[in-house]
């Protein structure tokens, strides 16, 4: 088994590491996210980015002679591609949208938990495609709970009756509630659809989510069908890209794919499309039939063996993609819990990613999905990008599953900080590994 070494270096008052302060990561396996595998690599950083990475032996000598602790695997922090923050309630039963309608602070309370649940499951950041998540966002980044960067759509875009509209509640609730914080949007005709996407970029929206199709949760309406004219989503998507929230005035990514064709497939790859399959909703649902009303269920059958082939074709193809779980539940112990994400990966080399593969979809390929004007430089370890780093126990490109199971992941730093899944003592860490005791910055997990 390869071993990491995590180096810090102090100040000479000897305070608590700050993001002013440089330290040292020295692994004897480095996972850069795009590169193949390094032994015996170092990293260092500084102010929260990667100020220098490569081969131990070639450490430039003003960091040489640092303290180190030691773990095993050292790499990206990953990315979901597609989660939600609705804050769902504990008697969540998988049957529609309605249970999100009540009070939003409630929601908000919840999603401080998930939020937590999702970076020490080693996911420094996510790409929210609807749900509460953005609008807390600032509350993560001001430091008052823990949890990944979230890059959010705010609400997705549907038509009346179409895949983000509640159809068990009167439309005019709807329609308040959309007024009102809800994280839904239904605009019906292109001056609406224009005036919506307004509107949700004034919430705070980075991307721009539209429901072209038909869904499973959504009750009225069927996986197969088309939503939204070619008017509309013309002018969705050139709205969008006035304001940077969509690559050339295009759609950059498919979410699911659950009819992909060889046609479709060769469009994606002309225009540099990225699929995000969402294995871990689709196996998982399929997996649960007793979590579901019967008639969501039945969805879940109609499209499990169309998507199952789609995704085989679109790796086997070539296609650039991207993972993301479709996570939304705030219960725990559910397939679809906030904080199991990782299994994500272990699906795509199920589906015929290799693990390194399926590794790179989940870190380097990730912020790419957010267009260049939106992405940071994460995913990667390499100089000037974010200092965005996790570390293993165990190294998942022997088993890929050990990313399936958060107690693996030992250490999650997020720009330089370390919010730590093992025993924080004030300014000491204290692992059954540890080399040598440092002094490092501790960002301390809210319990």
């Amino acid at each position: 088994m390869s071993s990491c070494q995590i180096v810090n270096t102090l100040g000479d008052t000897g305070s608590i590491l700050s993001m002013n302060h440089q330290y040292r990561d020295v692994a004897d396996l480095l996972i850069p996210g795009r590169v193949p595998p390094i032994s015996k690599a170092a990293v260092v950083v500084h102010n929260g980015e990667i100020e220098w990475a490569g081969v131990q032996s070639s450490i430039p000598i003003k960091h040489k002679g640092l303290d180190f602790i030691h773990v095993p695997v050292l790499m990206p922090g990953l990315w979901d591609c597609h989660v939600h923050y609705f804050g769902s309630p504990p008697n969540d039963s998988g049957g529609g949208y309605e249970q999100i309608l009540g009070p939003i602070a409630l929601f908000g309370a919840r999603t401080v938990r998930d939020l937590e649940r999702t970076l020490l499951a080693s996911f420094t950041s996510v790409r929210e495609l609807g749900g509460y998540g953005g609008e807390i966002a600032a509350g993560v980044e001001e430091g008052n709970f823990i949890g990944p960067h979230i890059y959010s759509s705010i609400a997705p875009l549907s038509i009346t009756a179409g895949h983000g509209d509640i159809h068990r509640l009167p439309l005019r609730t709807v329609l308040d509630g959309c007024a009102h914080g809800l994280p839904f949007a239904v605009s019906d005709g292109v001056p609406e659809c224009i005036k919506t996407v307004r509107q949700i970029i004034r919430r705070g929206a980075k991307i721009i989510k539209v429901c072209v199709s038909g869904g499973v949760v959504s009750v009225l309406d069927d996986p197969e069908d088309a939503e939204f004219s070619p008017e509309e989503l013309k002018a969705i998507v050139e709205e969008a890209g006035r304001s940077k929230r969509a690559l050339n005035a295009g759609v950059k990514t498919i979410e699911h794919g659950s009819y992909l064709d060889e046609e479709c497939i060769a469009l994606m790859k002309k225009k540099n499309a990225i699929l995000v399959p969402t294995a871990s909703i689709i196996e998982g649902g399929w997996a649960s039939r007793d979590y579901f009303p019967p008639e969501t269920y039945k969805k879940f059958h109609q499209i499990y063996s169309s998507w199952k082939g789609a995704y085989s074709l679109a790796i086997a193809s070539g296609v650039k993609i991207a993972l993301g779980t479709d996570q939304a539940n705030s219960q725990e112990g559910t397939f679809n819990s906030h904080g199991s994400n990782g299994k994500e990966i272990y699906f795509a080399v199920q589906a015929g990613m290799s693990p390194l593969a399926a590794i790179e979809a989940c870190t380097a390929t990730a912020p790419e999905t957010l267009g260049e004007h939106i992405a940071p430089k994460s995913g990667q370890i390499l100089e000037g990008y974010d200092a965005d780093l996790i570390a293993l126990s165990q190294n998942p490109l022997n088993d890929v599953s050990v990313l399936s199971d958060p107690d693996n992941v030992t250490h999650v730093w997020k720009m330089g900080n370390c919010s730590n899944r093992l025993s924080c003592c004030g300014r000491v860490l204290l692992f059954g590994f540890l080399l040598s005791v440092i002094k490092t910055r501790v960002q301390k997990v809210p319990r």
